[in-house]
């Protein structure tokens, strides 16, 4: 179980698919500003 991020936090750096499938790193935007969106998913009662 992942523990929760809260606000304020530093999140952990983590890897994920961006669009056309190349990875991105948290970790490259080091030193710049950078907004994290999460959403749950579509069609959901979220």
């Amino acid at each position: 179980m992942m523990e929760e991020i809260r606000e304020g936090q530093i999140a952990p750096d983590f890897t994920l698919p961006a669009t056309g499938g190349n990875p991105v790193t948290l970790g490259q935007f080091q030193g710049k500003k950078v907004v994290l969106y999460f959403y749950p998913k579509d069609n959901t009662p979220a």
